[in-house]
């Protein structure tokens, strides 16, 4: 195998790729501790380790070759990126979604539960004291594209804020579209971790 090592091309190649592989599971193993999910982010971690050690071995073990530094650098900034938008696709987690809307000829509370979204309405008023619609949902990231559409198409002046939720406690905020099966609240919530 250190015969493979010895050819500077296959060894950049080895190098690059596994710092892009060692460091997407690293982006993407903080995120997962971020959220609460502890478990699947010591199990990313032990095999991010393992790839690290190979590539940092590679280069540790040769520092007179240059490029490979060169391409142990480029593999972490690549990998970065790589883990962020990995991430990002996996779409793991909720998020709590507060929505102001100012007009109340919207009926945007109304209209989002026809749509089968769980809404929590607050009564509140604006900065100049009119009354507006505080709404909170609370949805999975995998289906926030969704959420989101529905409330520009219902109200386009409405203000909105998302925030990422580390855990959910409560199986009616996270109902969500009307189709779920019963008790899928409860599955999801046994897979913590």
């Amino acid at each position: 195998m250190s015969a493979i090592f010895d050819d500077p091309l296959y060894a950049c190649i080895f190098v690059f790729f596994a710092r892009i592989t060692d460091v997407s599971m690293a982006t993407f193993r903080t995120i997962l501790i971020v959220r609460g999910a502890r478990f699947r982010a010591a199990l990313i971690g032990f095999f991010e380790v393992i790839v690290w050690v190979s590539a940092a071995s590679q280069v540790l073990g040769r520092l007179d070759r240059w490029y490979l530094l060169l391409c142990y650098a480029c593999g972490f900034s690549t990998g970065n990126i790589v883990g962020v938008w990995l991430e990002s696709k996996l779409a793991i987690g909720s998020e709590m979604v507060r929505v102001l809307s100012k007009s109340s000829s919207h009926r945007l509370a109304e209209r989002l539960r026809e749509q089968g979204w769980s809404v929590t309405k607050l009564a509140a008023e604006g900065d100049t004291g009119s009354p507006i619609e505080v709404l909170l949902v609370v949805e999975t990231r995998r289906k926030m594209a969704t959420l989101l559409g529905a409330i520009r198409a219902i109200d386009p002046e409405a203000i909105w804020t998302i925030s990422d939720v580390k855990r959910v406690q409560s199986a009616p905020l996270v109902a969500g579209p009307l189709e779920r099966a019963p008790m899928s609240w409860l599955r999801r919530m046994t897979k913590r971790g």
